[in-house]
């Protein structure tokens, strides 16, 4: 293939994966622009091509009609990664230093999971309230803009692998052990409320004092990111806290109303 050929082909691959985006759009509601090009682009090519489809024109016109074809996009699209106490410093800080405060300036703690995929996060989140000894005076909020995902999050049922980084005396008091999977326990379930939302687009509630959301904003576009950092900010309360994940640096945070509290940690000014 000659360079001219080559550069057609980019411009009509190009133009492909455009109208691929108007069309998710329309049929779905997610912007798949406001995702970095580059990773979204790969990630979905190599789905198409694993279903044989030439085109994303081809592809989308099946997708129309195919509701498990539409799941698995979905599954590509959304980015279901999610580990109990992952990054395990960053929790204890939040255990050990942030939390307590909190309780002392609140009588009763809203707190948000957001895009917390198949539940880990807001279990975590359960269990060191728990720990803490004021479970019932907390609320959990936990969404995700992929449905499956939240129903595996709400049955609270996983792998051993799922659980390396648990704590061993949060594992023995918090999971049932039965064939080879870990149920959580109930009084935990029952403090978490899973709900659908596409971070993007929906209205967030408000006067949240935690809200947590992690390893997410990497894979949006920097337009992405500055609509949901003022969308976060106006959702705490004064002095609530962001907690974000260890690639997520947040740069000139003043300019949505937060300070730096601590690495990864992020306050609303009063």
């Amino acid at each position: 293939m000659g360079d001219r050929q080559l550069a057609e082909f980019d411009k009509s691959g190009d133009e492909d994966f455009a109208r691929f985006i108007v069309d998710i759009k329309r049929l779905t509601g997610i912007d798949l622009s406001l995702y970095k090009e580059a990773q979204m682009r790969r990630r979905l090519t190599t789905l198409r091509m694993k279903h044989g489809f030439h085109s994303f024109a081809s592809y989308f016109a099946v997708l129309v009609k195919d509701t498990s074809l539409r799941n698995e996009l979905l599954d590509r699209m959304t980015i279901n990664v999610s580990e109990f106490w992952r990054n395990p410093n960053r929790w204890q800080v939040l255990q050990d230093k942030y939390l307590p405060h909190l309780i002392k300036q609140s009588p009763r703690l809203n707190i948000w999971s957001a895009a917390c995929a198949t539940g880990e996060e807001p279990y975590t989140i359960a269990m060191i309230l728990d720990t803490l000894g004021v479970l019932s005076r907390c609320s959990v909020l936990a969404t995700d803009l992929d449905e499956r995902v939240l129903e595996t999050a709400a049955g609270g049922i996983y792998p051993e692998r799922s659980l390396r980084d648990v704590p061993l005396t949060c594992k023995t008091k918090y999971f049932q052990a039965s064939g080879g999977m870990f149920k959580v326990e109930d009084r935990l379930k029952k403090l978490v409320t899973f709900r659908q939302q596409n971070l993007l687009f929906d209205s967030f509630g408000e006067h949240y004092d935690l809200i947590v959301c992690r390893n997410v904003m990497i894979y949006f576009t920097e337009d992405a990111k500055h609509i949901l950092y003022d969308k976060f900010a106006r959702a705490l309360k004064p002095g609530g806290l962001l907690f974000v994940g260890s690639t997520e640096q947040i740069f000139s945070p003043g300019q949505y109303g937060l300070e730096s509290a601590d690495t990864f940690f992020y306050r609303k000014t009063i």
